[in-house]
């Protein structure tokens, strides 16, 4: 149990240091840009994806975020994580969709299975609506939370930077929610 500790410690470390030398290096050439489009692209666009529900919105939400980024990397501060200020501006491209389209939605990312199995398919199916009603009934604050965690795949520190909240208190927030989700689930299935 230690070594996966170590594991995800390691891990993380490796993708901040790994993220500020791609960093460093787009600073001294933007041709370097492209190492850190292609590391957030995916996560960018489920998130806006997420956040738009619409493919066509979210992949042009996605390339205006990086469009924009790459135009203003120049003002991106030392001290600032990238993760953060990249999703801040893929959050406000988010906003900028609605305030074009006067519609607020979100809708399911679901991962495509490559092998059929019809009755695991028609359970999960049943649990990802059920966990998908429950998702939608949450506030937005804390739909926010879910998508910056497990879309967008970023860490307890650069949410906490990003939100501007302490990292325990995102950590602690997000651990509550899920237990509440479990639960209500757990519920529901009864």
């Amino acid at each position: 149990m230690a070594e996966s500790g170590i594991t995800l410690t390691s891990k993380k470390i490796n993708r901040e240091s790994d993220e500020l030398k791609l960093v460093q290096a787009a600073r001294q050439d933007s041709k370097a840009f492209g190492e850190l489009y292609l590391l957030y692209v995916e996560k960018v666009f489920k998130y806006l994806y997420s956040r738009t529900g619409n493919v066509l919105a979210a992949e042009d939400a996605t390339a205006q975020t990086f469009l924009e980024a790459l135009e203003s990397f120049d003002r991106l501060r030392q001290d600032e994580r990238f993760a953060s200020w990249l999703f801040t501006i893929a959050r406000n491209k988010a906003m900028d969709h609605f305030r074009q389209r006067k519609t607020a939605f979100i809708d399911d990312v679901n991962e495509i299975s490559l092998e059929y199995d019809p009755l695991s398919e028609v359970i999960q199916s049943e649990q990802a609506a059920a966990l998908s009603k429950l998702i939608q009934a949450l506030p937005e604050k804390d739909r926010e939370l879910l998508r910056l965690r497990f879309l967008a795949d970023m860490s307890y520190p650069e949410i906490a930077h990003f939100l501007h909240r302490n990292k325990e208190a995102v950590k602690k927030s997000i651990y509550r929610l899920l237990a509440r989700l479990h639960t209500q689930l757990e519920v529901s299935n009864e």
